[in-house]
């Protein structure tokens, strides 16, 4: 009885080191540096059970023990609260650091850029395009309807809600500039204004050169003259769809088109793209000046003139660049 005795106790002892052992070699690989040699990103779907969450950060090679991950979830009580999202894990984190990070629902910040004066066609392309957004967008907006800028986004936001917030951020844009707008603008609507800024966006890329093209346009439109604007001609010939593919001609001049400008004598009944906001500003704000012409001067901006006569010396100087030649 006393040997029983004896040898029940060396096994229960023998029980607990062993349990022991267990545990402090989880506790062990649970608080050090993981399996990751490299940041990874993981996504965590909605819906996602502790199991599923293990697994998948196992197979992303982020931890090396969902069982130990799964333990150690449930002992700090942390299994419950694990938020969906797309996480981004550093080399080497622990197993603690992976399920703080999983808890708190700091989840990574896309960001999708917007460039000025692309039409609202090739804005969606780029909207349906991009990782990590769900849905379809409904339809495609309105020209002009989108400001252009960089959108921050999560993995698993809605196509149709970075749309909305697209079309708000414009209008807040658009109200915000309206009311410090210069006095006696031949502009009557705000919409008009968004108009006049597309014009301007496709015409230039040089920041500081907005200001001026906007005077050119708006000295224009107070005499009564047409605005002339080559990229209204193309998006005549291609309803924004994209590129035209080739430079103008004079046929194209004489299409008859509401939105080509050299042959209606006002603004196109609408945007030909979707401008920014330092177009919208420069429409809004032009520089004063008694500049009527402007053509590209071969450098990537343009020269200005007050002049036909001068305006065609620019022109003059613009094809001796284009072909290889000196200006004078």
């Amino acid at each position: 009885m006393r040997f029983l005795r004896l040898t029940l106790g060396l096994v229960l002892v023998a029980g607990l080191t062993a349990a022991g052992l267990v545990a402090y070699n989880g506790y062990a690989t649970f608080t050090q540096p993981g399996p990751l040699d490299a940041t990874r990103r993981v996504v965590v779907d909605p819906g996602m059970g502790l199991e599923q969450i293990a697994e998948r950060l196992a197979d992303a090679n982020v931890i090396s023990a969902p069982l130990v991950f799964r333990l150690g979830a449930k002992l700090t009580e942390q299994a419950t609260r694990l938020k969906a999202g797309e996480y981004e894990f550093a080399p080497g984190a622990t197993m603690q650091d992976v399920l703080d990070r999983l808890n708190s629902g700091e989840t990574v910040v896309r960001r999708l850029t917007i460039p000025e004066g692309l039409t609202s066609d090739e804005v969606v392309a780029l909207i349906e395009a991009a990782e990590g957004l769900v849905g379809e967008v409904p339809e495609v907006p309105a020209e002009g309807a989108l400001l252009p800028e960089t959108y921050h986004y999560a993995w698993g936001d809605s196509r149709a809600d970075l749309v909305a917030r697209m079309r708000a951020s414009l209008q807040a844009v658009l109200e915000e500039l309206w009311i410090g707008r210069a006095e006696g603008l031949p502009l009557e609507t705000p919409e008009q204004a968004v108009v006049l800024a597309s014009i301007i966006e496709k015409e230039t890329g040089v920041a500081g050169e907005r200001a001026l093209v906007a005077s050119v346009f708006i000295n224009r439109l107070n005499r009564g003259m047409r605005l002339q604007s080559d990229p209204t001609v193309v998006y005549a010939l291609t309803e924004g769809t994209g590129p035209l593919g080739r430079p103008l001609t004079r046929a194209d001049w004489e299409v008859e088109h509401s939105y080509n400008t050299y042959r209606i004598p006002a603004l196109p009944p609408g945007p030909i793209a979707n401008p920014g906001r330092s177009a919208l500003a420069a429409a809004l704000n032009p520089a004063e000046s008694d500049y009527l012409y402007f053509v590209a001067d071969g450098t990537g901006g343009h020269a200005f003139a007050t002049s036909l006569a001068e305006h065609n010396r620019n022109v003059a100087n613009w094809r001796r660049v284009r072909d290889g030649g000196q200006t004078q």
